[in-house]
């Protein structure tokens, strides 16, 4: 999407501010743009240090921000004229007051928070509140409560070296629980925002950093860094590529003019709180503490690993799987933050510590063939590359029967037909298939929804196109 199109949806969300009467007109507000992801390679590799490679999509989420006179935070979140008339429903506004979140002007701790959002309707604010936290504990932007109430005033104002609340409206056309980190586009977007508005400046690293962090420990989901470094980094029509060990990115790598990607929605509603994703990433922890103690010294990273070392020595000592009983007895804990072994329940370890061990090396060769160029034989090895991820899912148990319908709909049909390749996409268990393939193969494609469609009653939508990342677009002042 280029600037003149990401302008006219900047012109439509200011024009639904302005209609809606989302705040107070000639006043100005500070917006910023995130787009969603499209997983291309690498996927839940990101925790285990893999090499990742994602597609910016061109749908997105816009944030507008600005300061208020009440010391409360007030989340609004709208749908655009096309979701409304589609049905979607909008989500009713919430009010937060500062001093829930700071009482007496100290930020509460990330475990309080997390308990004030989860189990609620309204846990989704926390992906908006939970920026607006980080940066008080993590950028130092001041909650200090003084009202100013002198010559008996009745109206509470604050006084000039305090922190005014805000009034923050979210718009997203990133379908939510499709895989294609919603979540994390309304957070840096969100984050962006509001910092611009106190005036606290942020590297576009440092952004995404602390969306991680809000969104593991305000959210209570236990994602990697790569959806919000793709929502911050992100460059249209090419893919962002990083080494999760944490974040180091890499150049960007230029998409051949005869490839192109598309996305298919499963229409199975993907999670990254789900339970399989938590017990498949808790399984590739176990398989590092339980290599570690096998290597006689602390392991960094299983992506770290290469294959020919992890057949040579090590793939003798994983176990298939273990109860959370017998691994806290022999072995402890794992060096994961953000989650927990369950005593009474069993992981999978082995298939799971082996995914980022091989699919880091699977992304590495799709970069270098994209590196390399076009032609057929090429195409096909980036399509068996594919094929091999999706197959890596499900032994992990990632797997689900939308997806694979999807990805076995695609191989039917074939290259003749411009399709090479595709794999589940993030964190598995439903969500959105990645699909490689031909540029002139967007027939293909609607064939494949089609089938999809006959096959189980459900229209995917289909990701075509692409548009670059916060830290490009920046944080724009509108007049309203």
């Amino acid at each position: 999407m280029h600037e003149v199109g990401l302008l006219a949806e900047l012109d439509a969300f200011a024009e639904t501010l302005r209609a809606r009467s989302l705040f107070e007109r000639g006043t100005t507000v500070v917006v910023s743009r995130a787009p969603g992801r499209l997983d291309v390679m690498g996927g839940i590799a990101d925790y285990s240090g893999s090499l990742v490679l994602q597609r910016p999509i061109a749908e997105g989420t816009f944030a507008a921000v600005q300061l208020i006179d009440h010391p409360v935070l007030e989340i609004v979140s709208i749908r655009s004229p096309a979701d409304r008339k589609a049905g979607y429903h909008e989500r009713a506004p919430c009010t937060i007051p500062l001093d829930i979140l700071a009482p007496g002007g100290t930020p509460v701790s990330y475990d309080t928070a997390r308990r004030l959002f989860e189990g609620t309707t309204s846990h989704w604010v926390s992906y908006i509140a939970g920026a607006f936290l980080v940066l008080a504990r993590e950028r130092g932007l001041q909650i200090r409560l003084k009202p100013d109430t002198t010559n008996g005033a009745r109206q509470v104002r604050l006084k000039p070296d305090t922190t005014h609340g805000a009034r923050i409206v979210v718009s997203s056309d990133v379908p939510e629980g499709k895989g294609v980190s919603s979540s994390a586009a309304v957070e840096t977007a969100s984050m962006h925002a509001v910092a611009a508005v106190f005036g606290i400046e942020l590297e576009a690293r440092d952004l995404a950093l602390l969306c991680q962090k809000s969104e593991n420990l305000v959210s209570g989901a236990p994602c990697g860094v790569m959806d919000q470094m793709t929502c911050v980094f992100g460059a249209q029509d090419r893919l962002l590529a990083l080494l999760c060990q944490p974040a180091e990115l890499q150049p960007a790598v230029p998409i051949p003019g005869d490839i192109e990607f598309w996305g298919l929605d499963s229409g199975e509603r993907h999670t990254v709180g789900g339970s399989d994703y938590g017990a498949v990433r808790a399984g590739a922890f176990i398989g590092l503490r339980i290599l570690s103690e096998h290597a006689g010294v602390p392991l960094d990273y299983l992506a770290n690993i290469a294959p020919d070392e992890f057949e040579r020595r090590f793939a003798r000592d994983l176990p298939e799987e273990i109860a959370g009983d017998d691994f806290i007895a022999r072995y402890g804990g794992t060096t994961d933050s953000v989650t927990s072994i369950e005593r009474g329940q069993r992981y999978r370890v082995k298939a799971p510590a082996m995914h980022p061990i091989y699919e880091r090396r699977r992304a590495e060769r799709f970069r270098q063939l994209l590196l390399e160029g076009t032609g057929e034989d090429r195409r096909v090895c980036l399509g068996t590359l594919m094929y091999e991820s999706h197959a890596s899912y499900g032994a992990c148990g990632l797997g689900s029967p939308g997806t694979d319908r999807l990805v076995e709909l695609v191989r039917a049909e074939g290259t003749s037909n411009g399709l090479y390749g595709a794999r589940i996409t993030g964190g598995g268990s439903g969500g959105t298939v990645a699909v490689v393939g031909r540029k002139d193969a967007s027939g293909a494609i609607a064939r494949v929804a089609a089938a999809y469609e006959r096959a189980t009653g459900y229209r995917p939508h289909v990701f075509s196109g692409s548009s670059p990342g916060v830290a490009e677009f920046g944080a724009r002042s509108i007049r309203l």
